[in-house]
């Protein structure tokens, strides 16, 4: 309880403080992030990457699970990914976890198969995170590019200046602007491949830029011409020798190959990852990869570990939500917030030990995505989500729950108070009716003896009133409650 002393009188309510946690100094910890799902009622029909031209979310079983392409389902349900309300969650979650932002998986703006929409999705991302004061970087997909050759959509010819145009936009739309991660004032760039292109083609695409946005670039696996360091990923490949099964063994032997050959570089990242569990063979879409054991947690805790431990310039979390390969850290209906659980344990052992957030915290979200949901419709109701939303942002959780829990319960909240002279000004929040709010007042509050002082019928959605306070007399208590 929160208790104002003035003259002859106390005010007292809940409010609910927290100070805002300070920036974690060492290496930045990212987490590769999908942003190419499509579902209703944001889009008219369920993306392939929920479907794979085989499920049918349409479909659900006896607890109301939809059918997706994934062994994992997300503790959302599965989703938009231009969603607002599974942006916002995206990025609290992960600021609860101790993720400094994001890697997006970026195919270009070209208005191919369904690279237009992953733009327009990843701008929106980008937007969140800088919201929620995350960082931002891209992951760029070159093979976009012998796609779109091979669909005729453009000659080979145009490869080089297809790409040029590509990073024209990066640089227009992300390169540019606050929030995108930058490593010697250059804009930190990864590469899915290269696929399509060779490593000396990459210098001739980058003169595109401008001389400032030459990006500090990171390649799969190897360093490439013009490249400052590489990236390591899960190595399915060496799983084709042992049954499809990736053993333990390999895995260790392809890290330690890996740092070898990055000990050499100017700069490297380092990649944790959980599992990789894929549903390509379920779906017909293809052979499977192969399978890294969840082991129980203890892949993730390990390859992390090891990853906040060596040399590497920033870490990547393969992957926050590729639902396909079965790679996520997204809570989910099998693992629920254990992964970002180990994020937080490691944030606080090896990057801050002051990082201020704990397991029950990340429960926030998800509620702010139920009441988002549930009352959609209600601008007075989502201003107050508004609310929660900058709350936990400013690390102000104790507030951001007593709001959410108000919102639950359909009741008002008193969310704020001030004093001058003769007069308290009360501010509602949480929950308030059509009929109206009352403002009630005792000096026993442990008793029923609350009588009303104040009321708004006219105006309900009002959220201020003003009382007049006496100078003297037994301590005031005050409540909100909706008529």
């Amino acid at each position: 309880m929160q208790a104002l002393a003035v003259p002859g009188w106390l005010l007292a309510f809940w409010l609910g403080l927290h100070p805002a946690p300070g920036v974690a100094a060492g290496k930045w910890l990212l987490a590769h992030y999908m942003p190419w799902y499509t579902a209703p009622p944001v889009s008219s029909r369920w993306g392939w990457h929920w479907t794979m031209n085989h499920f049918d979310p349409e479909i659900r079983d006896d607890t109301g699970r939809r059918q997706i392409a994934s062994h994992y389902y997300p503790l959302s349900g599965p989703y938009d990914s231009a969603d607002p309300a599974i942006l916002e969650y995206h990025v609290l979650l992960m600021k609860l976890a101790g993720l400094d932002g994001v890697i997006a998986d970026w195919y270009g703006p070209d208005d191919y198969l369904d690279y237009a929409r992953i733009h327009e999705r990843t701008i929106l991302l980008f937007d969140w995170t800088r919201r929620a004061g995350l960082q931002f970087c891209l992951c760029y997909e070159d093979r976009t590019i012998a796609r779109m050759i091979e669909g005729g959509y453009i000659p080979a010819s145009a490869a080089i200046t297809r790409a040029r145009a590509a990073l024209l936009e990066a640089e227009t739309r992300f390169f540019t602007r606050p929030g995108y991660l930058r490593w010697q004032d250059r804009p930190v760039l990864l590469n899915f491949g290269p696929v399509y292109f060779t490593g000396d083609q990459w210098p001739a695409i980058f003169t595109a830029l401008q001389p400032g946005n030459a990006p500090a670039f990171f390649t799969l696996d190897r360093r490439v011409t013009g490249a400052t360091g590489a990236f390591n990923w899960p190595p399915m490949w060496a799983a084709a020798t042992n049954a499809g099964v990736l053993h333990p063994q390999a895995l260790r032997d392809y890290l330690d190959g890996f740092e070898q050959k990055a000990a050499a570089w100017p700069a490297f990242v380092s990649t944790a990852f959980p599992r990789f569990h894929d549903i390509y063979a379920q779906a017909g879409v293809g052979p499977s990869y192969g399978y890294l054991d969840d082991a129980n947690g203890d892949t993730f805790r390990h390859t992390l570990h090891r990853a906040l431990t060596n040399r590497a310039l920033l870490v990547q979390i393969a992957t926050w939500n590729d639902f396909g390969e079965g790679t996520v850290i997204e809570p989910t209906l099998e693992f629920g917030y254990r992964d970002l659980i180990h994020i937080q344990q490691a944030r606080r052992q090896f990057l801050d030990p002051a990082f201020p957030y704990g397991p029950e915290d990340l429960e926030l979200p998800l509620r702010l995505l139920q009441l988002r949901r549930r009352d959609a419709g209600r601008p007075e109701v989502a201003e107050e989500l508004d609310q929660v939303f900058a709350m936990i942002v400013a690390g102000r959780l104790a507030a951001a729950r007593a709001l959410l829990t108000a919102l639950e319960q359909y009741r008002p909240l008193l969310r704020s108070w001030a004093i001058e002279g003769d007069t308290l000004e009360l501010t509602v929040g949480g929950y308030r009716s059509g009929q109206g709010v009352e403002i009630q007042c005792t000096t026993q509050p442990l008793e029923d003896t609350w009588i009303p002082v104040a009321r708004n019928t006219n105006d309900p959605r009002a959220t201020v009133f003003r009382l007049p306070l006496p100078r003297e007399g037994p301590p005031l208590f005050f409540r909100a409650r909706n008529l």
